[in-house]
């Protein structure tokens, strides 16, 4: 009888949940691997991006967001956990939000909990097995990869440097290819996303569709007409290809994980003929899955679905063009902190633009709000819905961040950053203006002048880091 009971009261529960939910709005959760701002919305105008500039006239830009941590697993665990990240929690790309923080109801299981169909396709967390109970399908991703040459000598070379180096040995990191979109990674993911839209539209239940595309990641490979966008003789190194004037050396890496692709120098700074190939390489792969996003938002529109769904599009962390001498992300530089965040939602403001600091964090507790769904007491961030229906409202004093042994923290005005030894003490620091120094070119911290300031952030780091950033 009890166990009737119980069966009855189950059913009960699922079946008020499913009545609650039916009239909430969908999500459409957009993550891009590696995306960088460099869009047209953010005011490159170099960029071919017309299907993320169409989202943003129908959204929020937030200009100023920033990633937790700047490497992939780790700045998705904190996201869909709504964490921060700490010296032991959140570490490396390989991290896992179920086991680093088993305690957390993650971002996709709320929304399920709360009657929500969820469904992940692509690169979501780092491990497609990560909080697999959130899901109501198993997580999905194609098959290729996001390795995957066209070019028969390209692939000859890929096996043969996985035979002789293991993981570490890949092809090369950039291929132009006459190939169909479909033939990628990120082809398939727009069509599998397509097709579970027509699926979801038919359901009488919101649904939580999260859709992860994996280029612009390494290995810059994509159709060559997405390269043709961009002739060579258009491409330029950065401004600042070169260490910033007093930059410690606890802030420049050796970008390592470009260096297992073949064309890459083991050691020392790439050929000006390689660095051009690869930036003209990401901005290929930024256009090549705008394109495919942009086959998911016209569906969404076709099916009449996009006046009652929330889109959020997001990248995971910045990436580093040659800026600094540096590629890849794993640095507490503005490159490598600040992401791309466009968010679209019914009855907010169209086609702006807030310059409003907003932390990943923050994405977590906004969906709630969003969705009418009560916020976990577990998470740390703010909602930035206030944002969305004024985008030039007054907003927090700082957004905070890490990676390895650097904390970091930006202002209006300033970012700073804090090394420190494995017994925790303080071994570098660096100090960018951003009113005068914008790219981040001269580290100005011990510059006598400066000593209020830095003492004021130094302060502001350590007392809060753990904690929501100050409105």
């Amino acid at each position: 009888m009890r166990k009737l009971i119980h069966l009855v009261c189950s059913v009960l529960l699922i079946a008020a949940s499913l009545s609650a939910a039916a009239d909430k709005p969908n999500v459409l959760f957009i993550a891009v691997d590696d995306l960088r701002p460099q869009l047209g919305c953010y005011g490159i105008e170099q960029m071919h991006s017309p299907n993320i500039d169409r989202l943003s006239k129908r959204g929020v830009v937030f200009n100023r967001s920033y990633c937790m941590v700047p490497t992939c697993g780790a700045s998705r665990a904190s996201l869909m956990t709504g964490i921060r990240p700490a010296r032991n929690r959140f570490v490396s790309y390989q991290t896992r939000a179920d086991k680093e923080a088993p305690n957390a109801v993650t971002l996709n299981t709320h929304f399920k909990d709360n009657g929500y169909y969820t469904i992940s396709n692509g690169k979501v967390f780092h491990n497609p097995a990560d909080n697999a109970k959130g899901w109501s399908e198993p997580a999905w991703r194609p098959k290729t990869g996001s390795i995957a040459y066209h070019i028969p000598a390209n692939q000859e070379l890929h096996r043969k440097r996985g035979k002789e180096l293991g993981r570490r040995g890949r092809g090369p990191a950039y291929e132009a290819a006459d190939a169909p979109d479909e033939a990628y990674g990120d082809g398939m993911i727009a069509r599998k996303a397509v097709e579970d839209l027509r699926r979801l539209s038919k359901r009488d239940q919101p649904f939580f569709l999260a859709v992860g595309f994996l280029k612009p990641h390494l290995p810059f490979v994509c159709p060559q007409k997405y390269w043709d966008l961009y002739p060579a003789d258009t491409i330029k190194l950065p401004a600042t290809y070169h260490v910033p004037e007093n930059a410690p050396k606890e802030a420049i890496h050796s970008f390592g994980e470009m260096r297992s692709y073949a064309g890459i120098p083991k050691k020392g700074p790439v050929s000006k003929e390689t660095a051009l190939k690869l930036i003209r390489g990401y901005y290929a792969c930024v256009s090549f899955t705008d394109a495919q996003i942009g086959l998911v938002l016209e569906e969404l529109d076709r099916l009449e679905l996009a006046e009652n769904t929330i889109v959020v599009l997001w990248g995971d962390h910045g990436w580093n063009l040659g800026e600094h001498t540096l590629w890849c992300k794993h640095c507490c530089f503005e490159t490598s902190m600040r992401a791309p965040l466009i968010v679209s939602a019914p009855g907010m403001q169209r086609g702006k633009m807030t310059q409003g600091l907003t932390e990943f964090i923050d994405i977590y507790p906004s969906l709630c709000e969003l969705a009418g769904l009560e916020k976990p007491g577990h998470l740390e961030g703010k909602s930035f819905v206030p944002l969305l229906k004024n985008p030039e409202a007054a907003w927090k004093e700082f957004a905070i961040g890490r990676f390895g042994n650097g904390d970091t923290i930006r202002t209006d005005q300033h970012r700073f950053t804090e090394y420190r030894s494995r017994n925790n003490a303080p071994v570098a620091r660096m100090l960018y203006d951003h009113h005068e120094d914008p790219d981040e070119d001269r580290n100005i911290s011990e510059r006598q002048a400066n000593a209020k300031v830095v003492g004021r952030l130094t302060e502001w780091l350590r007392q809060n880091k753990g904690k929501p950033g100050k409105r």
